[in-house]
């Protein structure tokens, strides 16, 4: 059960994984019927189903069409309508030649939670070095608060920190009494530290936005056609390049997530993420922004590291 807490709304939200082996898909499927909760629940059903429903969410004719009706009809009997998928047609693939594609993994919801979250959309991101595209399930209204200055632990092991600090710390002040002096250091600091980290982590957030959209772009393009070699050769190559620039991402979200008894290295960035979105689901939902307004589409989040390559690119001029 999640509860929001901003409008103490409650809903059952169901995360599966669907088996891989044929013969137990039915006993799966069967589970699937005797989770859907008391009439009047709201209720989100999603995950990798390893199933599909209809022809179109595959891109060959290799189709079991006795297993889709049973879907189907799993989903027809715990009343469920799957949220719109709005920018691509498939979430996985064998990561082939001439690949196979299939939406496997979805997100369904009941009448009642459909209601009460009306203002909501459903976007793929991009495959990264998966096989699988993540799914963005975000609210369309409200803007999140602004965050507080935090700490990064992996500030002290970039090689220019400490003269950063030294160079803001000795800098004069017209405060006399030693507590004013010390806060408003300790103040002087933050804000140059946030300023200095942006600096640095942005270009590498900006590589790693324009990698994310180029696969984006190569996953939607091989729908509907083959890849070139080159095409091919440059999609396997960003995703082996992903995988550096989520290095320091790794010791930001352990930090996010509160994970203390592990050191660094222990697990993936994955695992401190999915800590740290637990945290953070339970006071907001994520949204972007840029200086026009709110961006929640696929070409919105494209403007935007559009947008902060042009920054980058009049800063260094």
């Amino acid at each position: 059960m999640v509860t929001l807490i901003d409008s103490n709304i409650s809903f059952l939200m169901t995360a599966v994984y669907g088996p891989t082996r044929d013969l137990l898909k039915p006993a799966f499927l069967r589970e699937l019927r005797r989770c859907k909760p008391d009439e009047g629940s709201k209720w989100l059903l999603l995950g990798d189903f390893n199933l599909i429903y209809r022809a179109r969410d595959k891109n060959n004719r290799n189709l079991n069409q006795s297993r889709m009706r049973q879907f189907r009809a799993a989903l027809n009997s715990c009343k469920l309508r799957e949220i719109h998928l709005q920018n691509c047609k498939y979430t996985w693939s064998n990561e082939r030649r001439r690949p196979t594609m299939c939406r496997l993994d979805r997100v369904f919801a009941n009448e009642s939670w459909d209601l009460a979250f009306e203002q909501h959309g459903l976007q793929a991101l991009s495959t990264s070095h998966s096989d699988h595209c993540p799914l963005l399930l975000s609210s369309m209204s409200g803007p999140r608060a602004p965050r507080p200055f935090r700490f990064e632990n992996f500030w002290t092991k970039l090689p220019s920190f400490t003269e950063e600090v030294q160079t803001v710390w000795k800098q004069p002040t017209t405060h006399t009494q030693p507590v004013r002096i010390l806060y408003h250091n300790m103040a002087a600091t933050a804000r140059h530290l946030r300023s200095w980290s942006q600096s640095i982590i942005s270009e590498n957030k900006l590589k790693l936005l324009m990698a994310l959209e180029v696969i984006q772009r190569l996953d939607i393009a091989q729908e509907s056609r083959d890849l070139s070699s080159a095409e091919f050769r440059l999609r396997q190559g960003i995703k082996r390049r992903v995988l550096g620039y989520v290095v320091i991402e790794r010791v930001r979200k352990k930090q996010t997530s509160r994970v203390k008894n592990l050191r660094e290295g222990d697990a993936n960035t994955k695992y401190f993420h999915l800590k740290a979105n637990g945290r953070r689901c339970r006071n907001h939902i994520f949204r972007f922004q840029d200086g026009t307004g709110w961006a929640t589409s696929h070409e919105d989040k494209a403007r935007l590291a559009q947008l902060h390559f042009a920054n980058l690119m009049a800063t260094a001029s």
